[in-house]
């Protein structure tokens, strides 16, 4: 036993070979295609990271900027996280060209303004400071791309931890080689920890090792800061090789999957217990206190007399603070350790090509167009020659249009300057026009999404209700294994047995393709035309398949043991998952109550109040002179107000409407990503319906509170001043 324990892992895996080399062939990856296959799958597979490369390669080799030496190892560690093949110099090159591009585009832009209109008075310093904003954000959104690759990759690879370590368990208990179990791994696992399993025998191939094991520690030394547990799983199935007695080899894999789910069980854990506050923040600064400032907006314009413009706010709402919001949600999803995504087995569903399809964009804005025309009318009555060709005034009164309870006051209200420049539209009709065109906006993604995703999101709750069902099916599979029915004929039977459930439709197909088809197991499951996989796009029935076919070419027991096994790894799956919606579901329950209801129930409000204090102050300020007499020591208050100062309740509405689509889209994306890691085709579906909630409570707020009050203003101020 003493020298037993002395034999190191190569000397292990050597004596094995021979007897595994004469077994059957248990892995369909050959080793010397590992070069090719892994510079393939990098480019089909990682279009990002190909594209900054070449961004790198071109831009980034202008010029060579010295890298300090802590720099330089700590941008380096993050290059080989993200497979990217450039140096740390290119990297900060690209980055300070991005910056000094921009910054000379506005230099030279607003030099060139200057020189045109021959003063210094003319030049743009709000366009060169936002050019000057945006090339430090560039600089830093650029240097740090390789660190955010790198974490994207880190995450994703991570919520592949689980069925990576199952795959080699399973395999390992049959074949202890641990070369061929992570070959095996790297062959059935999506990317991108099939690509970091491949890079593995890559770096053998191109002789940066000399051996799988120093390639494998020195791959997995790059999680030691992120996955503890993913490496002492791994450490445990390298000690499994030297254990002599089959059943402790068999308890000593095991023991490696527990350690991987408790690993991913506490982080998560620990996880729900941190976001709460930075969500509750991002909510706060992102959405509250900017919608309650709005209300002040319209009095400060006119007060200021005329330093803060709607262009300002338009700034301010839709481009600083969305940036913001999404810069602070993009660093809590950082903290989000490995979950479950979306399945690459998505886009074999036949349903796929619908959900890939964008000629629906066009359907839908032509069925919008009109409500964005509606929306701009008080600009192209008053821009355009449109209503001179039509034999129409630039504006009516609500009595002209036949509304004389709401009196004299101006339809879209724009206010004609002493010298000649026209300002507003300051009425309630515009303002309630322009409702329509987020409206619209919203309307057209939300319908769009809906349109793209609602057959294979219910394709995909199929999918969700036979992963709840699979585990007795498996159990049941298994059995059948262990009694010596062949796999051919144990769909049918588990079928039979599953009457009335979803799991019945599986097998069901599976046993169809093998009997009246005449496939074998793999094409029957695996078909990209037929298999059944492709109608329910599961990681969790596609590993347990694979493993199945894996197993059975071993032995019928073999297979049955796998499939027992898998069984209770789902088994333990389940618990984690419903523990952890259960912390997750107060967190996720607020946000979108927030994002649905508070922040558009705000909005619209605040909406309404804009509008009632332009109307206000239009009235005192634009009345007669008994008005002004009606108004006594008011009158010297009203004159500090300017109202062709004030930001147009139309401009405003603009943007808080559009800042709300914004942080609809911002906040459903990262509340997905909470619950359930990166998942496209949810994102879409959840934002499609958000839109719908959210904007039409918006909608039909603001409408109303400006309605409302806009009946009160005129009704209070008539009497007051009659």
């Amino acid at each position: 036993m003493s020298d037993k324990r002395k034999f190191t892992v190569d000397e292990v895996l050597q004596k094995y070979s021979g007897k595994i080399e004469g077994q059957i062939k248990t892995s369909g990856v050959p080793k010397s295609d590992y070069s090719s296959q892994y510079v393939k799958f990098k480019k089909e597979m990682a279009p990002d990271i190909s594209r900054y490369e070449r961004w790198a390669s071109s831009l980034g080799s202008f010029i060579r900027l010295k890298v300090s030496e802590k720099d330089e190892e700590k941008i380096k560690k993050q290059l080989d996280i993200a497979h990217l093949d450039i140096e740390p110099w290119q990297s900060l090159t690209l980055a300070v060209m991005a910056f000094a591009t921009v910054f000379m585009i506005g230099l030279l832009g607003s030099v060139a303004v200057v020189l045109i209109d021959g003063s210094i008075e003319a030049f743009p310093a709000l366009f060169f400071f936002l050019m000057v904003v945006l090339s430090l954000f560039l600089f830093y959104f650029v240097s740090g791309y390789p660190t955010r690759l790198a974490n994207k990759w880190r995450l994703k690879a991570s919520s592949q931890m689980v069925p990576a370590i199952l795959y080699i368990v399973v395999y390992m208990r049959h074949t202890p080689n641990l070369e061929k179990a992570v070959a095996f791994a790297a062959e059935h696992l999506q990317e991108p920890l099939s690509l970091d399993f491949k890079k593995v025998f890559y770096n053998v191939e191109v002789g940066k090792f000399s051996t799988i094991k120093e390639s494998l520690d020195e791959y997995l030394d790059g999680w030691r800061d992120y996955s503890i547990e993913f490496i002492e799983a791994f450490h445990l199935i390298e000690n499994s090789l030297f254990e002599p007695d089959t059943g402790r080899r068999i308890t000593t894999l095991e023991k490696s999957l527990q350690v991987v789910l408790d690993g991913v069980y506490d982080k998560m854990l620990k996880f729900t217990h941190n976001v709460r506050a930075p969500i509750t923040n991002v909510y706060m600064l992102g959405v509250v206190l900017p919608t309650l400032g709005l209300a002040l907006l319209p009095l400060a314009s006119a007060m200021l007399g005329g330093i803060i413009q709607w262009y300002h706010i338009f700034i301010l709402f839709n481009l600083i603070i969305p940036f913001l919001v999404f810069y602070l949600t993009d660093q809590v999803l950082l903290l989000r350790p490995g979950g479950y995504g979306e399945s690459s087995l998505l886009e074999r569903n036949p349903l796929y090509a619908k959900y890939r399809d964008n000629s629906v964009y066009s359907k839908y804005f032509l069925i919008v167009l009109p409500l964005i025309i509606l929306g701009l009318l008080p600009l192209i009555f008053q821009f355009t020659p449109l209503p001179s060709l039509l034999g129409l005034q630039t504006d009516y009164t609500f009595a002209e249009l036949g509304l004389s309870y709401f009196g004299d006051e101006p339809f879209f209200g724009f206010i004609t300057l002493e010298d000649g420049s026209v300002m507003g539209p300051f009425g309630a009709g515009a303002l309630i026009l322009s409702m329509l065109i987020p409206l619209g906006v919203a309307l057209f993604f939300s319908m769009a999404f809906k349109e793209k995703t609602k057959d294979l999101i219910k394709e995909r709750d199929k999918t969700k209700q036979l992963e709840s069902e699979f585990n007795n099916s498996l159990f049941q599979l298994g059995n059948r294994l262990g009694n010596g029915v062949p796999p051919e004929l144990a769909f049918g039977k588990v079928a039979e047995s599953s009457k009335g459930l979803m799991t019945e439709d599986f097998f069901r197909r599976v046993n169809y393709n093998i009997r009246q088809m005449g496939m074998g197991i793999q094409k029957a499951i695996f078909d990209p035309q037929r298999g059944a996989i492709s109608y329910y796009p599961s990681d969790l029935i596609s590993t347990s398949m694979r493993i199945l076919i894996e197993s059975s070419k071993k032995g019928l027991k073999i297979a049955a043991v796998s499939l027992m096994n898998i069984s209770e790894y789902v088994k333990n799956i389940k618990k984690i998952t419903i523990r952890l919606n259960d912390m997750l579901a107060e967190i996720i329950s607020d946000m979108k109550s927030n994002m649905t209801f508070l922040a558009p129930l705000l909005s619209g409000i605040v909406i309404g109040l804009s509008a009632m204090i332009t109307s206000i102050l239009s009235k005192l300020k634009m009345g007669d002179p008994g008005t002004q007499a009606a108004l006594g020591g008011m009158a010297a208050v009203v004159d500090i107000f300017d109202i062709s100062a004030m930001i147009p309740p139309y401009y405003l509405q603009l943007s808080i409407g559009l800042y709300l689509i914004q942080i609809i889209f911002i906040l459903t994306s990262t509340l997905v990503t909470i619950n359930s890691g990166e998942d496209q085709l949810q994102k879409t579906h959840r934002t499609a319906s958000n839109l719908k909630k959210g904007v039409g409570l918006y909608f039909i707020i603001a409408a109303g509170a400006t309605l409302a009050l806009f009946v009160l203003t005129t009704v209070v101020l008539g009497n007051a001043l009659s």
